[in-house]
């Protein structure tokens, strides 16, 4: 029999070639899959049909993948969710995970991930209803102790063991009498060390047990004598804190009082994937200082110029005004040369802004971005640089440019990491052609860059993309500029595209989105 037999799924993407090829591969393995194109059809499908697994994009129109997900877990949480990313929403993964994804996989789709995630999510679904069950049929069988329930789960034992989270059954008085394998994995412990010998709050890390039982009697996170999805620390075997997230319930009270039962999420992945997410941020950083520093001789040059003309003319002006009484023509010339200085001043003043405003470290923020002052800032910076590489360009703006929703500093950085990259691209010089205009859909903007350069041969173009991949000798570069700018595209909702023939140079497109639901 196959894997899939007996299992629905649905599917959502609002790429109908994602969809359809996703569909033929589960129904090949037996799956009876249904498809959506975004999320508010894909929770009518969960509503109409018995689903027990669910694949979803993250970004979709209508409803995202965090707001299906969160819907899904409110509505049937015994739904197993699987939510697919693109590279650079990491955070978004995190986000995901902490409201109980199942998993998560990043697009595009690997058959083998999508393989292993879906195995997880049945044993997922499979453990859960079983426990379910069984609980449901306890409490129609009316068992009227904690005691009595902690005897019956003991029978439940294969179930118990099989299950991927870690479970622990506190008797009244605390000592703990059911301590699963996930959990002498999660903590390193021995079950024969703990079971009868250790107290609940013996697995705590110091403080944190005495938060987790006030929270517990509280009604703050799920109700009184309950928690659900909430945070905390454990203590391995080694005296080493593990964060966990922990669902747990008082069962009903015995002569000698309450019992608990609790089940364990370890989160070290999750904490090593925030560390990864801090870890991107800091790349990006990295590289934009990178680029800063190759920018730094080139606008010291540019505004040295204007600098130069400035202080000139002013030495002009203060000897035609040391006459006793300036002839008319004089004061007429004088007031010609303060507009000189004074628009040379103000260009100096832009390129000095916008080279602060590149340089600063701040978290995103996404408001409406006007393409041609994109466009300007950007060769502000570089249009000196690109005369110095004697590299001829050329700007291409269409007529009634929508505005496209992002954050500008971000956009500024991918933009001149694509005019360096065709900078390195023609080492004896050539030309450089920016242009924009509205994507074939009306819903996005194209910001096409291209160049004439060497070109990328097809044994490096599938790894373009990757970081610290470069072609570049040695000192000329880490490898960053190019998966820095598809990071910052796919974390605007945009696509890029890239054609290139060795020798004769190489075309990168971004098709940025006109209105984006900002992703938190």
């Amino acid at each position: 029999m196959k894997e899939g037999a007996g299992w629905t799924i649905v599917v959502m993407d609002d790429e109908p070639d994602i969809r359809e090829v996703i569909a033929m591969s589960l129904q090949d393995e037996g799956y009876r899959v249904l498809s959506a194109s975004d999320g508010e059809s894909g929770l009518r499908l969960c509503r109409e049909h018995a689903v027990q697994i669910v694949l979803t994009d993250i970004r979709m129109p209508v409803m995202d993948g965090i707001q299906v997900l969160k819907a899904l877990k409110s509505e049937r949480p015994e739904i197993e969710v699987i939510v697919a990313t693109a590279f650079g929403e990491m955070q978004t993964a995190i986000l995901a995970l902490q409201h109980d994804a199942s998993d998560f996989i990043t697009k595009p789709i690997g058959q083998d991930a999508l393989a292993m995630a879906l195995k997880r999510a049945r044993h997922r679904y499979t453990t859960r209803k079983q426990i379910i069950d069984y609980t449901a049929l306890l409490e129609h069988e009316n068992a009227k102790t904690s005691q009595e329930l902690l005897a019956n789960l003991t029978f439940q034992k294969n179930l118990i063991e099989s299950a991927m989270d870690g479970i622990v059954g506190v008797e009244p008085g605390g000592s703990v009498r059911i301590f699963n394998h996930a959990m002498e994995k999660l903590l390193s412990e021995n079950r024969v060390d703990v079971i009868g010998k250790l107290s609940l709050a013996g697995l705590f890390a110091p403080g944190a047990y005495e938060r987790f039982m006030e929270d517990l009697e509280s009604e703050r996170h799920g109700g009184k004598n309950r928690l659900a999805l909430y945070e905390t620390q454990l203590m391995d075997g080694a005296g080493k804190p593990v964060p966990v997230q922990v669902s747990a319930v008082v069962l009903p009270d015995a002569t000698d009082g309450p019992g608990i039962v609790c089940y364990f999420r370890d989160l070290r992945d999750l904490r090593r994937l925030e560390q990864e997410l801090a870890d991107q941020t800091r790349i990006l950083h990295q590289d934009k200082m990178m680029s800063l520093g190759r920018l730094a001789a080139s606008v010291v040059h540019e505004i040295n110029n204007p600098l130069a003309g400035i202080l000139n003319y002013i030495r002009l002006m203060m000897r035609r005004l040391e006459k006793p009484l300036p002839d008319p023509q004089s004061l007429d010339k004088v007031r010609k040369d303060l507009d000189v200085v004074f628009r040379e001043t103000e260009r100096c003043s832009k390129i000095v802004s916008n080279l602060l405003l590149f340089s600063r470290k701040s978290e995103p923020v996404f408001s409406e971005v006007d393409i041609r002052e994109l466009i300007d800032r950007c060769m502000l910076l570089s249009g000196h640089k690109l005369e110095m590489s004697r590299i001829q360009w050329a700007i291409s703006l269409a007529a009634d440019l929508p505005r496209i929703s992002g954050d500008m500093n971000q956009l500024q950085q991918a933009l001149i990491n694509l005019i360096f990259n065709a900078i390195d691209a023609m080492p004896a010089g050539g030309k450089l052609q920016i242009e924009a205009r509205t994507a074939e859909d009306e819903h996005a903007v194209a910001l096409v860059v291209s160049d004439t350069g060497t070109g990328i041969s097809p044994a490096d173009m599938p790894h373009i993309f990757e970081p610290f991949f470069s072609t570049k000798a040695e000192g000329y570069g880490v490898g960053l500029g190019l998966s820095t700018v598809y990071g910052i595209v796919e974390r605007h909702g945009g696509k890029i595209d890239v054609e290139s023939t060795p020798g004769a140079g190489t075309t990168f497109t971004l098709r940025l989105p006109v209105r984006m639901s900002v992703k938190t």
